[in-house]
């Protein structure tokens, strides 16, 4: 799949795919973003950093974004939405990705820093919902039911 991508400044490296000895294919399913610029955030303040991308993605696909496992401990910071997504209607030549995040301590970041990743996938299909008394006669117990161990 080819998606065209427009970069903001040419102050970020590119991305690609991260290689991964633990993947059957050779490289995790995520590709990490970076911090356009650099950014100083006290504790308690919010930001949306600049990503430096746009890109257009196919129709019926949209874009994930998550932090990366060590965004929290490397940087102090939080995404205030805990995944954003980016659908495929969100391509113009303006349309830069940002990530929204929270500091909960004083910190840094700097341009080029990987802070958060993004994979592709494909929008959800059409749902109908039927609405019925009565589902599944199997029942696990309700919410929390399958204890702590």
């Amino acid at each position: 799949m080819n998606i065209k991508i427009k970069y903001f400044t040419d102050q970020i490296e590119k991305l690609e795919y991260i290689e991964s000895a633990h993947s059957e294919r050779g490289k995790s399913d995520w590709i990490d973003l970076r911090a356009a610029e650099d950014v100083t955030l006290k504790a308690n303040e919010f930001k949306l950093i600049p990503l430096g991308v746009a890109m257009e993605l196919p129709k019926g696909y949209e874009a994930h974004i998550v932090p990366r496992s060590s965004t929290f401990k490397n940087f102090g910071i939080i995404q205030t939405n805990h995944q954003g997504v980016i659908d495929s209607s969100y391509c113009g030549d303006d349309d830069q990705w940002f990530v929204p995040v929270y500091a909960l301590r004083d910190t840094e970041i700097k341009r080029n820093d990987r802070i958060c990743q993004f994979r592709i996938m494909e929008n959800q299909p059409r749902l109908n919902f039927e609405e019925v008394e009565f589902l599944n006669p199997e029942n696990r117990g309700g919410f929390g039911s399958t204890g702590v161990k």
